[in-house]
């Protein structure tokens, strides 16, 4: 968990991985009571990757995640009102995406992992191939 805000103590960014997202926003239940703390922190600053919606897209369209209709037609409304903030994805973020050493071939990982390094940020993920990435997880 490292040092990451739970109640009291110094805010953190956290960035979230798409099914982690998907999760909180349908309160699936599958979030750790310490994912989930620090997300309903509101002291905590949360942030969604541009790359969070291309993932979500894309598995909807393929039938890999059929509940990304009902995240993708609220996105607009839900992340001002959850005081969710978007991440662009810019050039730098590109490059290190694709200068990891890591063998994880995902690129939606890739670049959730990148946008962490850049951004000072901790990815809330129980997906272990982050951990061949040098970024900080919440799980």
């Amino acid at each position: 968990m490292g040092g990451w805000r739970i109640a009291g103590g110094e805010a953190v960014k956290l960035l979230f991985d798409t099914h982690t997202f998907v999760w909180w926003l349908l309160a699936d239940g599958q979030l750790t009571r310490t994912a989930r703390t620090a997300l309903d922190d509101p002291a905590n600053r949360l942030y969604v990757s541009a790359v969070v919606g291309w993932e979500i897209a894309t598995k909807h369209r393929i039938g890999k995640l059929p509940e990304g209709a009902r995240v993708l037609g609220r996105l607009k409304e839900l992340m001002p009102r959850l005081a969710i903030e978007p991440l662009p994805i810019t050039l730098e973020h590109g490059v290190t995406a694709g200068s990891f050493q890591s063998t994880h071939r995902d690129p939606f990982d890739r670049m959730i992992a990148a946008q962490a390094q850049i951004e000072n940020m901790a990815i809330v993920t129980g997906d272990r191939a982050f951990r061949e990435f040098p970024v900080e997880t919440l799980w």
